[in-house]
């Protein structure tokens, strides 16, 4: 082998090392998915308005007037 090839091997190795050593030691932070850590309401109450908002429906809100879903049959 040339020693042209080994310095530019060598070369490569080293910068290969540099950045994966960097990303290791700057890794991005890991974003936490959707619905993972939310908080349980705890009293009474809050679990009623919960339950009344989420699974109930809003009575304030008009569902009505836009468009519906079709039967696919």
């Amino acid at each position: 082998m040339s020693l042209r090839l080994v310095l530019t091997l060598a070369m490569a190795a080293i910068v290969a090392l540099a950045a994966g050593a960097s990303w290791i030691l700057v890794q991005p932070k890991t974003v936490p998915q959707a619905g993972g850590d939310t908080a349980k309401p705890t009293s009474d109450a809050a679990r009623r308005e919960h339950r009344e908002k989420f699974f109930s429906g809003d009575p304030a809100r008009n569902i009505r007037g836009g468009q519906e879903m079709k039967p696919r049959w």
